[in-house]
């Protein structure tokens, strides 16, 4: 069975946010989908291991702000390459407005955004399913929208491909944040400790 298969089947990239008291919290998801249109709803799967995941089970709402094809590689960082359960994903950033459902919208290297009220969760083992229904939305911009392919190629900064280490090690490449392992054989059960993808996500250098 070839794993890379996955990578042929198209996805969106957003910003997903919530609340919880006072603090707000966002993440990197490519699961946004709308599921039904009467009445409008959308689903999106989140790693338990998020601190949105959290506070989305506890507010019961979130917004997803919609990647566009002008976003900067920090919007990754920010939001994809960090835990809300040590830094403020949010401090000194100014590019956002508060949604009706109060979460916050990513409105810089975002072209829509949608708000969303909870109506069932399914616990899927290693993501929370989120079925909500559309409370709110808006087009920001034209910009079209980025996908998983169009960030690999042209958001994602590519590092030189050195494939061995100065001492002779094998390298092996996150393809979704970067992160390099170094070893000879990458363990099946690895987790990039930035992304929190698993081994067959990763690739090795040659």
């Amino acid at each position: 069975m070839n794993k890379k298969a996955m990578y042929a089947i198209s996805y969106g990239l957003f910003v997903v946010t919530a609340r919880k008291g006072d603090s707000d919290n966002g993440c990197i998801t490519n699961t946004v989908i709308q599921v039904t249109s009467e009445p409008n709803r959308i689903s999106v799967a989140v790693n338990k291991s998020n601190h949105t995941c959290g506070m989305i089970m506890d507010s019961g709402c979130f917004t997803a702000s919609v990647i566009a094809q002008n976003a900067d590689f920090s919007l990754f960082r920010r939001f994809g390459f960090q835990s809300g359960k040590n830094v403020d994903k949010f401090d000194g950033y100014q590019a956002v407005r508060r949604a009706g459902n109060g979460t916050l919208i990513v409105t810089e290297g975002t072209n829509a955004y949608v708000s969303a009220r909870v109506e069932k969760t399914i616990d899927l083992g290693s993501h929370m399913l989120f079925i909500a229904e559309v409370t709110d939305m808006d087009v920001i911009s034209d910009v079209p929208s980025a996908t998983y392919a169009y960030y690999q190629d042209q958001i994602k900064p590519k590092p030189e491909a050195v494939g061995k280490t100065a001492e002779g090690k094998t390298i092996w490449r996150c393809r979704i944040c970067g992160y390099e392992y170094v070893g000879e054989e990458l363990p099946e059960d690895f987790i990039c400790p930035v992304c929190k993808h698993p081994a067959s996500d990763f690739e090795k250098l040659t």
